[in-house]
């Protein structure tokens, strides 16, 4: 381990609170958990946040992230801030207990949904992917049919109405959006369901992959709200959460997928680059 780093636990509240324990005795008093927005974003107004450090026993230092705390969406990495030094010190993970942040709830009357999910980065860092949707589309169960996709969720901060639907939408090409109405959606719970065909966006042509977005469109005219899947304790579902592909056309391949930021796709592709 790194001599000027510190290692920290975390743990999770079912609110979302977060509490980082850090193995630090040799932290000056007066210290705080820097978290910085990864990128140019970290150098502007909000970007980072400091939070005290309070004693927790020898050796010991505590500080919370109440849930209520505002984050921009992105990576935030974790450092600690000691008076006296131009330098902040890594901070590197050490035991997760993120069990309550498992198919968490948040109050259905909210406006907006914030998550925070503490992970370990690639070369051995803490740091925090953090999302913030008002409103936002939960995706619950992906059931992979043979012409299609079944999805439910729940849907926060504003409630489906008249002329719902869900669209797959291809990034960098306005002209390709195909729209299939809920097959049932529940204005109580905020729940919806429908089932996306494969065979419409496959029926352009697919010479490379495709990444088909997919959105909830509460209402006719309505903004769309993209679905995704952020109330729980995994960072990035992109090579975890693994679906099996069924023909869409001849020659096309579909497979539903999540991004690196937990966004639920339609993926198309040629059947021959699947090997």
């Amino acid at each position: 381990m790194n001599p000027a780093a510190v290692r920290a636990d975390c743990a999770a509240d079912p609110a979302g609170t977060l509490t980082f324990d850090l193995a630090a005795p040799a932290v000056r008093p007066a210290s705080v958990l820097l978290l910085r927005r990864r990128g140019a974003a970290g150098g502007r107004p909000g970007g980072t946040v400091r939070l005290p450090l309070a004693g927790a026993g020898p050796g010991r230092l505590r500080a919370v992230l109440p849930a209520s705390a505002e984050l921009s969406e992105g990576r935030w990495d974790a450092y600690v801030e000691e008076p006296g030094f131009d330098t902040a010190r890594t901070v590197e993970p050490g035991l997760r207990d993120l069990r309550a942040l498992v198919d968490r709830s948040p109050d259905t009357r909210g406006a907006s949904v914030r998550a925070r999910v503490p992970y370990p980065t690639a070369d051995g860092r803490l740091a925090l992917r953090c999302w913030a949707r008002a409103p936002h589309a939960e995706a619950g169960a992906v059931v992979v049919g043979t012409a299609g996709v079944r999805v439910e969720g729940v849907l926060y901060g504003v409630a489906a109405g008249e002329g719902a639907a869900v669209e797959a939408r291809l990034p960098g090409d306005p002209a390709r959006v195909h729209r299939f109405p809920l097959s049932s959606a529940g204005e109580a719970s905020g729940g919806f369901a429908f089932t996306l065909p494969y065979a419409p966006p496959a029926a352009g042509p697919v010479r490379e992959a495709q990444l088909w977005q997919l959105w909830l469109v509460p209402a006719a005219g309505a903004d769309g709200v993209r679905i995704s899947r952020v109330l729980d304790d995994v960072w990035s579902r992109h090579r975890s959460f693994v679906y099996p592909g069924r023909p869409a056309a001849p020659g096309v391949l579909a497979t539903p997928c999540y991004t690196a930021d937990n966004d639920l796709c339609l993926r198309l592709e040629p059947a021959s680059e699947t090997g």
